[in-house]
């Protein structure tokens, strides 16, 4: 078995919009991507597809992820990003390009911004000079074979390049796979935080950070 890490490519969106999707949900039903789009799974995938390929570059075009290959096929992604040059507000540009692109109006977005309110409520903070990691996943067969460990380690090495000191990932509270991955690549508990409105909306009590030196 061979794994390959590599820039993402246009061909890949599919895969970064599966990913997107999954690690949104994390170990739950629903997740962020669910709540925002408020749209059936296909049409979720769908919006993410296009999302990772409509320009300008932003936080979850394609171009900020890595993928890692077994044998040759694509089976796991994730990015690493500059928050304060291409953070979070870089989104909003693409993100209503795609929603009018798809036909969707304001009613079919508003259950989207109500629930992501209560959702902002566990948002983690970003360190300062922190290098973020996010949308990681690996499609359920290809688990366990290495693949997250070798994207951690290749996503870190690309912080560092860019002279990042510092990186930090999060996850929902009780997702102890992903816990247990971080774990091993090196992070540590930094802080969490919890609040009733989320564990309602979402199903767990609140969102863990972890950080370390890269």
């Amino acid at each position: 078995m061979t794994i390959k890490i590599r820039p993402a490519r246009v061909k890949d969106a599919k895969l970064l919009a599966w990913c997107m999707l999954m690690a949104g949900r994390s170990h739950l039903e629903i997740g962020m991507w669910d709540l925002l789009i408020s749209q059936p799974e296909k049409k979720c995938l769908e919006f993410l597809e296009m999302l990772t390929l409509q320009k300008p570059r932003h936080m979850c075009s394609y171009t900020e992820f890595l993928v890692a290959e077994i044998d040759g096929k694509p089976v796991a992604a994730l990015e690493g990003y500059d928050p304060v040059k291409n953070g979070e507000e870089t989104v909003v540009e693409p993100l209503v390009a795609v929603i009018q692109k798809m036909g969707l109006t304001e009613q079919d977005m508003a259950p989207g911004q109500q629930a992501i309110a209560a959702f902002m409520m566990c948002h983690p903070d970003v360190a300062e000079g922190a290098w973020v990691v996010e949308q990681v996943a690996t499609l359920p067969e290809y688990r366990r074979m290495g693949a997250v460990d070798k994207l951690l380690k290749a996503v870190l090495d690309k912080g560092r390049k860019q002279g990042f000191r510092l990186a930090q990932i999060s996850f929902y509270i009780g997702n102890t796979p992903a816990e247990r991955a971080y774990k091993k690549a090196g992070f540590k508990y930094a802080d969490e935080k919890r609040h009733p409105d989320f564990e309602k909306l979402i199903g767990c009590p609140g969102m863990l950070r972890f950080i370390r030196d890269i």
